[in-house]
């Protein structure tokens, strides 16, 4: 095996293994020529709403737009407040903020890397109107409670499961798909993410049929019909094309996941007990997806690692370098004194490891390898 060969994510080995299907899709498309709103548009919005226990599936053009749709469709009001991770990719600050609502940054767990629902719970004001729990790296924040408060509390709850779709998590006693438990959920298909698709799309989540009647009229300029517009909504579609590839690949989805858990366990029997990394913690009440494989570098050697197994072929990356609220973007919207240390902690620590369904053990005992020759230098 040649060493370089390893990346961070293969994209292009997976599609060789479902090549003949995905081409015949694609192929049917150009054969219609319906590029917008065409009919592998709604058989994968149903396609995906019973692989998610019949949760209603607004489909868009992204990520991002999922969370602005989500939040445009709540009725807020300029100034009211969003509780989200100070850990986390930019989008949930960036939607709340464009919408001129006020972003509350709260800090997370240290071994889940997930909202901590204590932080929640005292940052809540008379202004709280949402909260944004992100379920990051393929495992579900903890529902349960996020829940309990937001219930208490009368508060929005969206679901950010960009990372994370076929997660699960326990919640009153009951396995729930993550994006299925708040009021709506949000996710991706970005194509580096678990039901990835060859460009950008998203979707809206939710077992609600006003919200999710609202949410297709918010994408769709606010319209329920074609040129009578209700309200100021957004253009935002999954276009035909990635709705045909995301079909037949949504038909892999369970395999895809066992592969990325095959993989983290290759991790965990090959890395655990190396005194200069920690490694992420399971919950143990879900299921865990592995979008990323994530660890923690002790001693300020997080760089110094990353540079090494560059040296040996082996890619890695920093998720994420900078917490949100230290993003230039967001500097004016702390309080002053504000900080949350565990997050600023787990930038200066964090680094994901290749992780894709095409990963080998071969690769896996390799990188071991190097892991071991780098800790005989620490």
């Amino acid at each position: 095996m040649q060493h370089q060969s390893i990346q961070m994510v293969d994209l292009t080995t997976q599609y060789q293994r479902l090549k003949t299907n995905i081409d015949r899709a694609v192929e049917e498309v150009l054969k219609h020529g319906r590029y917008i709103n065409g009919p592998e548009v709604g058989r994968f919005a149903e396609a995906l709403s019973a692989y998610l226990d019949g949760a209603k599936v607004v489909t868009c053009d992204n990520g991002t737009d999922a969370l602005q749709a989500a939040l445009m469709t709540l009725d807020l009001q300029p100034g009211d407040e969003v509780i989200i991770p100070a850990f986390s990719f930019v989008s949930p600050a960036e939607v709340v903020a464009l919408l001129g609502l006020q972003p509350v940054f709260v800090d997370v767990d240290p071994h889940t890397f997930n909202i901590d629902p204590a932080a929640v719970e005292k940052a809540i004001t008379q202004k709280t109107r949402v909260i944004i729990p992100v379920h990051l790296f393929g495992q579900t924040a903890p529902m349960e409670p996020i829940m309990q408060i937001a219930d208490a509390n009368g508060l929005y709850v969206i679901e950010d499961a960009a990372q994370s779709l076929g997660a699960t998590c326990l919640t009153g006693g009951e396995e729930r798909q993550a994006g299925t438990i708040g009021h709506i959920g949000c996710t991706s298909f970005f194509p580096s993410k678990n039901l990835g698709c060859f460009g950008d799309g998203g979707a809206c989540i939710t077992y609600d049929p006003m919200l999710a009647e609202k949410l297709r009229m918010t994408v769709r300029h606010g319209a329920r019909d074609k040129y009578y517009n209700e309200m100021v909504g957004m253009n935002s579609r999954l276009d035909t094309i990635q709705a045909a590839i995301l079909i037949e690949k949504l038909r892999h989805l369970d395999d895809f996941i066992q592969s990325r858990q095959k993989v983290a366990d290759g991790y965990f029997n090959a890395l655990s007990g190396m005194s200069f990394i920690r490694m992420p913690k399971k919950t143990g009440e879900g299921k865990h997806t592995f979008n990323q494989f994530t660890i923690r570098v002790n001693g300020g050697k997080r760089d110094e690692l990353k540079n090494f197994l560059a040296e040996q072929g082996i890619p890695s990356l920093v998720y994420y370098p900078r917490p949100v609220h230290y993003q230039p973007a967001f500097s004016g919207m702390l309080t002053a004194g504000q900080s949350f240390p565990v997050s600023e902690q787990l930038c200066g620590e964090v680094l994901s490891l290749p992780m894709h369904t095409e990963l080998t053990m071969q690769e896996i005992t390799y990188i071991s390898e190097k892991f071991r020759e780098f800790g005989k230098r620490v």
